[in-house]
């Protein structure tokens, strides 16, 4: 029976050994007090929730925003909240004017951790959505990113280079390059929060439509507080995919592909795991079937009626 376990064990302990040596970047822990903190999106929700933490773990924290009125009851919170009075910077400015971030960013100095927080959505079928907004959601959400990351790196860099301290791009639900950013000691991270309580939550249930609903709800929502607790935990552990809850993780897991991963523990679970979440994701969307089903009975009906 020994013998046996053994040679079951063998094996695992020999991937566990060999991920270990593969595993890049190697693990590393992104310091935040004294830092810069600059988060975009930062005059409610997450973003604030994300600044008010930061600020309480020392941190000098910039918030940028369109509306001056919302950063400064944003900047009053975080001084209620944090209990220091001279660590936040507002800037309004619209992501989606390359050089409005680039004045921002110069005025606000050189940054440690960037928080990528902004985004928009139109919550509709796809062939519901006009081409302007279309446009909208590719400007803030993607182009909105690029301006920000690009205005931000050469001043990141040098810092990096002259604190010899990790740095830190945190992007929301989106993608950059880890690869050409790690050679600098800048770590990426992608955060996938869930439905989170947040005005903007709000806004958008006024209008999203019942299969965003089945999507989006079968996972919870989570508090603002809680998603930016996960979001620094994560961004301080140089993670790359940060998750915020247990499906999250599984998601991670499962859709790993070619992202990189510093855990050698993680990345025998995605490895070994693999299979078995994949499995469980053909599972999972039962809502989704009824639901795609329920649509197809009702069109001819709907036809009918419109003719």
């Amino acid at each position: 029976m020994a013998a046996a376990l053994l040679l079951l064990l063998v094996p695992l302990i020999g991937l566990l050994a060999i991920l270990a040596f593969l595993t890049r970047p190697h693990a590393a822990r992104i310091p935040l007090k004294g830092r810069h903190v600059f988060i975009t999106g930062g005059s409610s929700g997450i973003g604030l929730a994300m600044a008010t933490a930061a600020a309480r773990e020392g941190a000098r924290v910039s918030i940028l925003a369109r509306n001056l009125a919302r950063l400064e009851e944003a900047r009053a919170a975080i001084h209620r909240d944090s209990g220091r009075n001279d660590v936040v910077g507002v800037h309004a400015a619209d992501v989606r004017d390359a050089g409005a971030v680039a004045r921002a960013l110069e005025e606000a100095g050189p940054v440690d951790v960037l928080v990528c927080n902004h985004g928009v959505f139109a919550s509709r079928e796809l062939e519901r959505q006009g081409m302007d907004e279309i446009r909208w959601m590719v400007d803030v959400n993607l182009m909105g990113t690029f301006h920000l990351v690009k205005a931000s790196l050469p001043a990141m860099k040098a810092r990096a280079r002259e604190t010899r301290l990790p740095a830190s791009i945190a992007i929301m639900s989106s993608q950059a390059g880890q690869h050409e950013m790690i050679a600098h000691n800048i770590h990426v991270s992608l955060i996938f929060p869930p439905d989170t309580k947040t005005p903007g939550l709000e806004e958008e249930l006024k209008s999203r439509t019942e299969l965003t609903n089945i999507v989006a709800g079968s996972s919870g929502r989570m508090k603002a507080d809680d998603v930016a607790k996960k979001a620094l935990d994560g961004i301080k552990s140089a993670k790359f995919i940060v998750p915020c809850n247990f499906e999250g993780e599984m998601l991670a897991a499962a859709t790993a592909g070619l992202s990189p991963q510093s855990s050698p523990l993680m990345a025998f679970i995605e490895v070994i795991g693999a299979g078995i979440l994949r499995f469980t994701a053909l599972l999972f969307p039962v809502e989704l079937v009824l639901y795609h089903r329920e649509v197809l009975c009702q069109e001819p009906e709907e036809q009918v009626i419109a003719q």
